[in-house]
């Protein structure tokens, strides 16, 4: 999967948005202010998600292409190789579950006034 097809598809999440908020070469989604997933521009090999710790760990010990996410804490981000074996399918659905992961911690305020945010997973 290509990083322009990510990227197209985090923005198609509801209120998604892209920016760079480390340097001029990571970029980042986030929904409402909290980062869902990173690629860096300069090597896309690697494409980091938020994800359940539980879930975390079986998703490393089924696919050699998702490791604990390097510079993240590991216990909540993994990282996916772009360039190995992992089926598209998953890679959308793990996507949906990074946003869906962060959108579980937004305060109730948000939650109420942007009832689509929970409409992903």
């Amino acid at each position: 999967m290509n990083p322009e097809t990510i990227r197209e598809y985090c923005l198609s999440l509801p209120h998604a948005e892209e920016y760079f908020p480390f340097d001029e070469t990571t970029l980042a989604f986030k929904v409402k202010g909290k980062i869902f997933a990173m690629i860096d521009l300069e090597d896309t090999t690697w494409f980091v998600l938020k994800c359940n710790p539980d879930r975390a760990i079986a998703l490393r010990d089924e696919y050699c292409d998702i490791q604990g996410a390097w510079h993240m804490n590991k216990r909540h981000w993994n990282q996916l190789n772009l360039f190995g074996t992992l089926p598209e399918q998953l890679i959308l659905q793990l996507i949906r579950h990074s946003y869906a992961e962060v959108v579980k911690k937004l305060p109730k305020k948000i939650k109420q006034q942007y009832p689509e945010i929970l409409s992903v997973e």
